[in-house]
């Protein structure tokens, strides 16, 4: 009964979160779910193309359940980072497509076995493992990539939040600036009061 409410848990907030990364995709351009928004490269279609090809990974081949499609190999020192963004030749389209069958395969597997299903990850230094240890990991590594996607979208139009219904309400430029003026002073007045203290 627990380990079926475990089970049950984790896959439902996996399913939701996988939502979420594809809402941040809506309503931009091929440009902007394209564009790199930070130092090294990070940006939207990418974050989804790695998590369709890590995914397929632990709910595929660690449980002898590998994905149909050939993708990638995690071991493949040639194609490291490749992962992380879209070329000019890989569609939007495309890309989401696949993040959705590694889902329906994903899904077959979490389905199929007990959350005590036993797998094997060579990647790891404790390569010996169980569903429950892959669904807590990959719920982890997409939220993650998910607060990433948080982040490079409110970058791009000021939006932000899980879903369309739970979006952040738009406010205009003069609010945003303001708000911002307030969280530099605060930053600012911290910073040197702490130079004050170290200084006595």
């Amino acid at each position: 009964m627990t380990d079926d409410f475990a089970k049950d848990y984790l896959h439902n907030d996996l399913r939701e979160i996988r939502k979420a990364m594809l809402w941040k995709l809506e309503g931009l351009s091929e440009y902007d779910i394209r564009r790199p928004l930070t130092a090294t490269g990070t940006n939207l279609l990418g974050l989804v193309k790695h998590l369709s090809l890590w995914e397929s990974r632990y709910f595929g081949e660690v449980f002898g359940r590998p994905f149909p499609e050939a993708l990638p190999r995690w071991d493949n020192a040639a194609q490291r980072g490749a992962d992380m963004w879209a070329t000019e030749h890989e569609t939007r389209k495309e890309i989401i497509d696949r993040y959705r069958r590694v889902w329906g395969h994903s899904d077959g597997t979490i389905t199929a076995l007990p959350i005590d299903s036993p797998g094997h990850v060579p990647w790891w230094p404790r390569p010996n493992v169980k569903l429950f240890n892959i669904l807590v990991h990959v719920l982890t590594e997409t939220s993650r990539h998910a607060g990433h996607a948080d982040i490079l979208r409110e970058q791009l139009d000021n939006s932000t939040g899980t879903a369309a219904q739970y979006a952040t309400p738009q406010h205009d430029a003069a609010f945003w600036e303001a708000h911002r003026a307030d969280i530099e002073r605060a930053a600012k007045a911290a910073d040197e009061k702490d130079q004050q203290l170290a200084s006595s």
